[in-house]
């Protein structure tokens, strides 16, 4: 039997965020991944302190930021990289109307230090009201962030490639397989309601596509571009464009409908031809009242989960991965908005 302080179950952005706090407390552990690639992987890894559509911020939004670049700096410290991509979101306004409500929102104390008041136009899209830029706001190298993390957790034997087993979880002796175990935690996402530890929580399954294209013409500017949906370049050849939301298509295959959404928001914004090359989706495990889910099992209290992260996959995943930890290792309580016990 090896002896280990926690098994975290899933790869996504919870799981190595949580992976990563263990890595700096020095504390030992065994990462399970089947290796599908849940909807962290596939997201658009947009770091966003503004709500776009009514410009308005969150809960803890500057904390989550300035939290962020502390860690993607720690994490750099051994995947010798950091996938912060420090360009910032211009949001393309429909009317007057929106640039009005920017620069009245702008004002607000818990707004001021992100809507940015001068507003700019970008070449080669359509934007004849021109964009308001968000201020702290970045994007993840997303398909870095997880090749180069998984790699070096398989480097250091943190990562083990297989589909975990919960019937071999024997709770009263904290033994699974041959581990030996202080605490498991899970980070399944969607994959929870096979989790029969968790399967209860609830999480809802919102469903996002997005697609790679080739635009006929590149475009100058090297931001991301909002209206609908996100626009921001991959690479020298292929840009991101997405994702939907959808809570009613829920099987696992491509929906043309969304796909159509996405021709439409596009063309809607760039006067060119452009050509698909990719389409992908995910589902997001999203709550109702929009905070992460984390807390200890009822019965079971060396059983945690860590889900519910939404569409603030990065920023959630982050920042209360230090509270799940302060929790479990120094019984510091969780804030009432995002523990597991709101819902009883």
């Amino acid at each position: 039997m090896e002896n280990v302080d926690y098994i975290i179950v899933g790869d996504g952005y919870a799981a190595l965020f949580f992976a990563h706090h263990l890595i700096q407390e020095k504390k030992s552990f065994k990462l399970f991944s089947e290796g599908r690639k849940g909807a962290s992987q596939v997201s658009a890894g947009i770091i966003n302190p503004v709500v776009l559509k009514k410009f308005t911020t969150f809960w803890k939004a500057q904390e989550q930021i300035d939290y962020l670049k502390e860690v993607l700096s720690d994490l750099a410290s051994y995947t010798e990289k950091n996938y912060l991509i420090d360009q910032n979101i211009h949001r393309i306004f429909h009317d007057e109307n929106e640039r009005n409500l920017w620069t009245k929102k702008s004002a607000n104390d818990n707004l001021k230090n992100f809507l940015n008041q001068e507003f700019t136009p970008i070449p080669d899209v359509k934007n004849p009201f021109e964009t308001g830029s968000v201020n702290q706001s970045a994007r993840l190298d997303v398909s870095a962030f997880f090749q180069d993390f998984l790699f070096y957790l398989e480097a250091q034997n943190y990562l083990i490639k297989e589909k975990f087993d919960y019937d071999k979880v024997l709770t009263e002796e904290t033994t699974y397989k041959n581990f030996n175990f202080k605490n498991i935690v899970f980070c399944e996402g969607m994959n929870v309601k096979e989790n029969p530890f968790f399967k209860d929580i609830p999480v809802v399954p919102n469903k996002g596509h997005h697609i790679k294209v080739k635009l006929q013409k590149p475009l100058e500017t090297q931001v991301t571009i909002k209206k609908k949906h996100f626009l921001f370049p991959l690479n020298s050849e292929l840009y991101f464009y997405g994702g939907t939301y959808d809570r009613d298509q829920l099987h696992s295959k491509i929906d043309d409908s969304a796909v159509d959404q996405l021709i439409n928001g596009l063309s809607e914004i760039y006067p060119d031809d452009f050509e698909i090359k990719e389409v992908n989706f995910g589902f997001r495990p999203t709550v109702k009242d929009r905070r992460p889910i984390v807390g200890r099992h009822s019965e079971h209290k060396n059983l945690y989960v860590f889900n519910g992260l939404g569409a603030r996959g990065i920023l959630n995943g982050c920042y209360f991965s230090r509270d799940l930890f302060q929790f479990i290792e120094h019984n510091k309580p969780l804030p009432e908005e995002i523990s597991l016990d709101r819902f009883n």
